[in-house]
């Protein structure tokens, strides 16, 4: 299976330059990672499969001043049907397991930077994110389980930026 083509990405108006990949894994079904992102000037676009398992994948527009700043969208990825999803700069970034020994990977068009990390609480009531397990049964690390509420962080994030 061909996974990224440059020419052909180019073609559906997708010019990102991968310049990292990341792979995460998780032994068990209903575990949330996320949401996370990265600031400007380190903000990542994020193409995003999964390799064995299935995942509800998420993203919330994070730009201060975007039309659609605060609403998310979500999309089932399986391995076995290949999926992908781009996950544009200025947008958190989070998923939800769907099944045992799920293993998910990203192609990153910025390199991680510690300092600029952010990220939002997954069940922030703003957002109303329709994750397929329960809050209080979701496998959530204790750094994202601490992370804040959208409004929390909202003055804080940059103006609306191009995808």
């Amino acid at each position: 299976m061909e996974t990224y083509q440059a020419k052909e990405f180019s073609r559906v108006g997708i010019s990102a330059e991968f310049v990292q990949d990341n792979q995460a894994g998780s032994v068990q079904a209903g575990t949330i990672r996320g949401l996370h992102f990265q600031k400007a000037p380190h903000a990542q676009a994020k193409l995003v499969r999964v390799l064995s398992g299935a995942i509800f994948d998420v993203a919330v527009d994070v730009r201060q001043g975007s039309p659609t700043f605060g609403q998310w969208v979500g999309v089932q990825l399986d391995a076995e049907a290949g999926e992908q999803i781009l996950v544009p700069r200025g947008f958190a970034h989070g998923y939800c397991t769907l099944a045992d020994r799920t293993t998910v990977a990203y192609k990153c068009d910025n390199l991680y930077c510690r300092e600029a990390e952010g990220g939002i609480h997954y069940a922030d009531p703003t957002l109303a994110i329709a994750w397929p397990v329960p809050p209080e049964n979701a496998i959530v690390s204790d750094k994202d389980r601490a992370l804040p509420r959208l409004a929390e962080i909202a003055n804080a994030m940059p103006q609306a930026m191009p995808t």
